[in-house]
């Protein structure tokens, strides 16, 4: 239990950090800038507590320490960690809201539910701490197998999606009508939102390791990758709500290509997409 009761502590102490620097700087992106850096504490914590010597739980925190990095690496190319580099979403909230509605969604929402999410989603790691007796297996080098696989597809949708973008910036700078105004090549052929799938499946993967340790999928962790799931869920809807309101060409796409599962797209009309815009 000492791993476990020591990121509750983490937890709290981050929730506290990071909803009162929201508070003084009036920025609401704070979360989404420690997103990629917590869950590898937490794992790590599992780890150490036992003593560096469980091989599912050390490959776990190599994992998910490649996850962290690469993700720090898209976000902060992004902008994320410059001052005004809040999530354009949390603006559109403010306006829709009074500011006491808004800060109360801060507390509990921003601050709150997001961080327990990080921190249930790495709760697996403690199925594997209490169960360090259940032997390393050949379904566990292959749910390893599919979590880099999966980190592998996230890293390709991002770089497509930063392609995309880098041109777009590049035709507007150049006073040209950039068309198409969204990335609908490569893997965003296939799902609107690839990098989220992929993101939300690394996670899957890692609750499953936890209960191929624990020896049954009948497991409590399994609400970290539920919840996390419902958040991108919600998180989708909200976004191409904003879209929609930006390119109403984007109901065409809509149409014709999946949420999330990458799958085969539909009929669909003309759609001209410049060789520089292609992603690959």
């Amino acid at each position: 239990m000492a791993p476990l009761i020591a990121s509750i502590w983490v937890f709290a102490a981050i929730c506290l950090v990071v909803w009162v620097a929201s508070l003084i700087t009036r920025e609401y992106s704070w979360v989404d800038r420690i997103w990629s850096v917590i869950p590898i504490v937490y794992v790590w914590i599992f780890a150490g507590a036992a003593g560096f010597a469980d091989l599912r739980l050390d490959l776990l925190a190599v994992a998910v320490t490649l996850w962290g990095a690469r993700l720090t690496f898209n976000f902060s190319r992004k902008g994320g960690y410059a001052p005004g580099g809040e999530d354009y979403r949390w603006a559109v909230l403010r306006a829709r809201m009074t500011p006491w509605q808004f800060q109360i969604f801060n507390f509990f929402f921003i601050t709150i539910y997001q961080n327990v999410i990080l921190l249930l989603i790495t709760l697996p790691a403690f199925m594997m701490f209490e169960h360090r007796a259940t032997p390393f297996g050949l379904l566990d080098a292959l749910l390893f197998v599919v979590f880099l696989a999966f980190l592998v597809g996230e890293t390709v949708a991002d770089q497509q999606q930063w392609t995309f973008q880098q041109w777009k910036k590049r035709e507007i700078a150049a006073g040209r009508d950039a068309r198409p105004r969204f990335v609908q090549t490569g893997l965003f052929r296939f799902s609107r939102h690839p990098n989220f799938f992929f993101e939300q499946a690394q996670w899957w993967v890692v609750f499953f390791i936890g209960a191929t340790a624990a020896g049954t999928v009948f497991q409590w962790t399994v609400a970290g990758a539920a919840l996390l799931t419902i958040l991108f869920i919600g998180s989708t809807v909200f976004t191409e709500s904003i879209t929609l309101s930006k390119y109403p060409e984007y109901a065409d796409y809509k149409k014709r290509t999946s949420a999330l599962i990458p799958w085969f797209p539909g009929k669909t009309t003309d759609v001209q997409v410049p060789k520089s815009a292609e992603v690959s």
